[in-house]
């Protein structure tokens, strides 16, 4: 009998589940819908129960593909920063406060006169934020432990609680190169018995609880282990393996993740490092982007004008597109202007000069993680809508003068599938 590794990614709209082999071929995915968040100004929330209802549902659905007894190991990831306290026995007794819930700002200040510059734990929206702002309000006289959407879930699988790992721990104040819950956290009152026990992503955990494999058709002798965040997951997923591979994220905004051997932090500019094994996932985001495109040019439009472009030939103009005045990374300056004059008159070669703008913004910020002592870049795989613009991926060849290629699978529940086959980062 074959074995299965089962990858499961708890989203924002849905629960997907994905069941791959011992050569990470995927063998089946299915998903199941989840409702919105409840909103409220800053306060983003939702009832842990309906991921574990997606999540069952998920599996079952996988379930009548094929046999779930195969499967020997499960990992799980969710979304980086949603957390909520339980129990002792792992009952929740607050709901999910949710990655964007960005309520704990009274918080975040207290975090910010104590923790490191380098520290994940920074901002309204961050976990640490979130537990102290959950602990000042909900009453005591339950345990309370403070774990991660996708600890939780883990926990549900293998009814054992109060575990979680590197990636989701970051912004709970978890120290990456010490591998250690930090000193600082006693100032702001946090006692370790309110902190989930840390491990490297895709370590056993426990067996799977034998009800619940009675009643998802699981093996009783299945692992859950440690998961990750869905940031991570999605990049474990394009299969970069290698320190100098990267990834670029061409979304609303640009997105850039290095493979390295060591940490790499500029708080300044928002660059942090996760950490994978012995490894390091180091990235940064810019302001620039699909949403620097959407300024000037309708999806339509940029979908008429792109079989019009010359990726081979440059139009010589050096742009800077951004959607308004503000850069973080690769330069870190809130009032920088955008740069895109002067014009050309054709609409086909302003829009090629903008894809070449991004581009280049791109190129530096690879050369500043690489200033700041991550390893040469050696390839670069793509990854959303953007990454669908062939000719945009010949411009950013030429610009960034190593390999680019597209990514084949970009889902986290496939990457969280080939964290459990592989039992640890890549």
């Amino acid at each position: 009998m074959t074995a299965l590794f089962l990858g499961i990614d708890i989203g924002t709209g849905g629960v997907r589940a994905c069941a791959v082999d011992l050569h990470g071929e995927i063998q089946a995915i299915e998903a199941s819908p989840l409702p919105s968040p409840r909103r409220d100004g800053d306060a983003i929330d939702q009832d842990p129960e309906l991921w574990w209802q997606a999540t069952t549902s998920a599996i079952s659905a996988l379930g009548r593909k094929l046999d779930l007894k195969r499967v020997e190991r499960i990992s799980v990831d969710g979304t980086s920063g949603t957390l909520l306290l339980i129990d002792a026995a792992g009952r929740p007794t607050t709901h999910g406060l949710m990655y964007n819930d960005a309520r704990a700002a009274r918080e975040a200040a207290r975090i910010a006169e104590v923790a490191p510059a380098e520290s994940g734990a920074h901002g309204a929206s961050s976990a640490l934020a979130k537990l102290l702002f959950l602990l000042d309000r909900a009453p005591l006289k339950d345990a309370h432990i403070a774990v991660h959407q996708a600890d939780w879930i883990a926990g549900r699988l293998a009814s054992t609680h109060g575990v979680s790992d590197e990636n989701n721990a970051l912004k709970l104040g978890y120290d990456p190169i010490a591998r250690s819950w930090p000193g600082w956290l006693d100032q702001l009152g946090v006692s370790r018995e309110w902190l989930p026990k840390v491990l490297v992503p895709g370590t056993p955990v426990a067996v799977v609880d034998p009800e619940v494999a009675s009643a998802l058709g699981l093996s009783r002798s299945a692992q859950i282990t440690a998961g990750t965040t869905d940031g991570v997951a999605a990049f474990i997923a394009t299969r970069a393996d290698a320190p100098g591979d990267a990834v670029t994220s061409l979304g609303t905004t640009l997105v850039v993740k290095l493979l390295a051997t060591q940490p790499i932090f500029a708080a300044d500019q928002g660059v942090y490092s996760h950490r994978l094994g012995d490894r390091w996932l180091a990235g940064g985001a810019s302001n620039s982007g699909g949403g620097a495109l959407l300024t000037h040019f309708t999806a339509q439009q940029m979908d008429l004008l792109t079989p019009l472009l010359d990726p081979d030939a440059s139009t010589g103009l050096d742009y800077y597109p951004l959607p308004k005045p503000g850069e973080r990374f690769p330069i870190a300056d809130p009032a920088l202007a955008p740069r895109i004059t002067p014009r050309p008159s054709e609409d086909r070669r302003f829009f090629q000069a903008l894809l070449e703008g991004i581009a280049a913004v791109e190129a530096l910020a690879y050369r500043r993680l690489m200033q700041l002592g991550a390893p040469t870049l050696r390839r670069v795989i793509s990854i959303g809508g953007g990454a669908k613009n062939a000719a945009w991926t010949d411009i950013r060849r030429r610009v960034l003068g190593v390999p680019v290629e597209v990514a084949v699978q970009t889902e986290a529940c496939y990457g969280a599938a080939l964290l459990a086959l592989r039992g640890g980062p890549p």
